[in-house]
């Protein structure tokens, strides 16, 4: 969640961001036997590629977007962030800062309040890993447009089978709550779950967050969650 800075597989990550930055950390020549042995032995245990598509939901402050940038910890080079957010008020700008704040050169962000599918197909077509932060404000922009939700939910899914870079993208969890009391925030509730029932299915991996802590409901293909 987060505008512009202005300014694909292979990219090693761990089930817990402890353990992203233990990875990135073992190879230094610097580190005693004993490190070096204690690290190689996280790594056994954890996932040695991102997958081609990991979903992340969870919800507000959970540590859903932090922990999918540090998915990220130890690619070298450059990463392209899809913002999805919009600075309407203060209190979202100051969000937006944090966000920004968190993030380092290697970052390239495209802003796609709506078109996120042509952000997608940029950024691919410059072989750069994607993070997508988030897609609920996607969803939110698309229903305060008057777009048809449903349309553009299809031709996301069907521009993702067509990426050939490693695809972050983090979604709200929104339906754990009380009935919304009026139609908007329940047609709200709905189509967020129905997107990330359908992004779940197609995804390699999925990841909930819960203060803070990562639980794997869905792993790649040939791992244990």
């Amino acid at each position: 969640m987060d505008p512009l800075l202005n300014t694909g597989r292979g990219v090693p990550v761990a089930p817990k961001s402890s353990l992203i930055v233990l990875l990135c950390r073992v190879a230094s020549p610097a580190r005693s036997k004993r490190e070096t042995v204690e690290g190689m032995s996280a790594l056994s245990h954890t996932t040695p590629q991102l997958p081609g598509m990991t979903l992340v939901l969870g919800g507000a402050r959970s540590g859903k977007s932090s922990y999918a940038e540090q998915l990220f910890q130890c690619q070298e080079g450059a990463i392209c962030y899809v913002a999805t957010a919009q600075a309407f008020d203060a209190e979202m700008e100051a969000r937006i800062a944090a966000h920004r704040a968190r993030r380092d050169s290697r970052w390239q962000t495209l802003e796609a309040p709506l078109d996120l599918e042509a952000a997608l197909h940029s950024a691919a077509a410059l072989k750069q890993p994607i993070l997508v932060d988030c897609l609920t404000l996607w969803l939110s922009n698309l229903m305060l447009a008057e777009m048809d939700v449903d349309a553009r939910v299809r031709e996301l899914l069907e521009s993702l089978t067509q990426l050939d870079v490693p695809l972050v993208m983090v979604s709200n969890e929104v339906g754990l709550g009380i009935v919304p009391e009026n139609a908007l925030a329940r047609a709200f509730r709905d189509h967020a779950g129905y997107l990330n029932q359908r992004l779940a299915a197609a995804a390699d991996q999925v990841v909930f967050l819960a203060a803070g802590l990562p639980l794997t409901l869905k792993a790649p293909e040939g791992d244990t969650p």
